[in-house]
């Protein structure tokens, strides 16, 4: 039976998801490329310091700088609840965090 492939950011296997890219020994999900997609968008081609821009500038990319945060914020997400179905411990994703055992399950159940 062939392995199933899996991203290599959020580990969802490709069953899980709509759409899988591939590349050498790497894979990205449909999930995981919006993610990287809001992020990008997020980021000014032309960025010249936050001190430069005006606070409309600043204003507007308040928006697309929340989906950013909510949008990685789902991919980690993903990951940790992945680790747990796999019976990971709490206190071992806390570690691979650099935080304690319950900060971790605070932040994550």
């Amino acid at each position: 039976m062939p392995k199933l492939l899996a991203c290599s950011f959020c580990k969802k296997t490709e069953k899980q998801v709509a759409r899988m890219l591939g590349g050498p020994k790497v894979y990205i999900c449909d999930e995981c490329v919006g993610a990287c997609n809001r992020i990008l968008e997020a980021t000014p081609v032309d960025f010249k310091g936050w001190d430069k821009m005006s606070e409309g500038e600043l204003l507007s990319g308040l928006k697309v700088a929340d989906a950013t945060v909510d949008a990685t914020r789902t991919v980690l997400q993903s990951h940790v609840d992945e680790l747990r179905r796999r019976e990971v411990s709490w206190r071992n994703i806390g570690e691979a965090l650099g935080v304690s055992r319950q900060a971790a399950w605070e932040r994550f159940s």
